[in-house]
């Protein structure tokens, strides 16, 4: 199954951007920063709370590096369902940090606070092609199995 995802080219300064798509974890629409450069998918550890409960939520004892910094304290959930268009994703299990910095940046310039980055974990499982000029990231999954009744 093909699934094409509308993406969003976001103005960071003069020369610069970013882009973006929707997602939705557990129901609930997401707006992810598409980041080849980012080796997982990964979520602000507060903005992710308003899809789930709290005691979801596990501290890891290793700390993470990447996002312009060697050290990071995580956090790892499992998401219920995880969505990016017609990809379904069940119990994806998921690192937390803090991205409040990111968050604050976007608000800055006016742009929409973004939920996580999604990153190269997804994007090689599912052979992301990103065509700037359609603005649309099209991930390939399998198809689902149609349950046949006797």
């Amino acid at each position: 199954m093909r699934s094409k995802i509308p993406l969003k080219v976001l103005k960071i300064d003069k020369d610069g951007f970013h882009i973006s798509a929707l997602s939705k974890i557990n129901g609930k629409t997401a707006h992810l920063v598409v980041d080849t450069g980012a080796s997982r998918t990964v979520f602000d550890k507060e903005r992710i709370k308003k899809y789930f409960k709290k005691e979801k939520i596990k501290d890891l004892e290793n700390l993470s590096t990447g996002l312009g910094t060697n050290s990071m304290q995580s956090q790892q959930t499992t998401l219920e369902k995880f969505s990016i268009g017609k990809i379904e994703i069940e119990n994806y299990t998921t690192i937390l940090l803090d991205l409040s910095h990111v968050v604050q940046s976007y608000e800055m310039i006016g742009l929409k606070p973004v939920e996580g980055v999604l990153g190269s974990d997804i994007l090689k499982k599912y052979n992301a092609i990103i065509d700037f000029k359609t603005k649309t990231l099209v991930l390939e999954g399998k198809k689902k199995k149609k349950k046949v009744k006797k």
